[in-house]
């Protein structure tokens, strides 16, 4: 089966920065048609593959994990924190528009604690490199939520 709208789609992956540097790497699955589930322009190279083809595209920061927001990004009083905060956590607050949205403790500076709101790639042109691993015909269900479910892809 080819990908096309509708289709269920398995991929293995790799992102690098464009010197080759990895990333990110692993096996992700999403729903092929414009549900936003991966970058528009791989999912636009991904049409008509079957399994086992590749793909491999540069994308800049809008085309993949996005510019970086500067309003993403707060300095909080170490003291409005719970005990053992460490750089690399995440805690989820409100965003700029009021919705929830996760953050990542970036930097610790004395009573301070740096967030940001922003993914860790944002801001950088990548590479992304997947190989078609699986192709079905999505189900109703998968349709009517905009994504896949069961391995690889969002669970309930």
């Amino acid at each position: 089966m080819k990908i096309a709208r509708d289709t269920a789609v398995t991929l293995n992956f790799r992102i690098t920065d464009l010197k080759g540097k990895p990333l990110e790497s692993g096996t992700t699955s999403y729903l092929h048609g414009g549900y936003e589930n991966l970058f528009p322009k791989a999912e636009e190279l991904l049409e008509g593959k079957d399994v086992g083809e590749s793909i491999n595209c540069e994308l800049q920061p809008a085309d993949a994990f996005g510019d970086r927001d500067e309003a993403l990004t707060r300095t909080l009083a170490k003291a409005d924190f719970p005990p053992g905060v460490k750089v690399g956590g995440q805690l989820q607050g409100p965003g700029p528009d009021g919705q929830p949205r996760l953050f990542h403790v970036v930097k610790i500076k004395g009573p301070e604690v740096l967030l940001d709101g922003n993914h860790p790639l944002a801001g950088q042109a990548i590479r992304f490199a997947a190989t078609v691993k699986e192709v079905r015909a999505a189900t109703a269900e998968e349709i009517t939520h905009r994504h896949v479910h069961g391995d690889h892809g969002h669970h309930h």
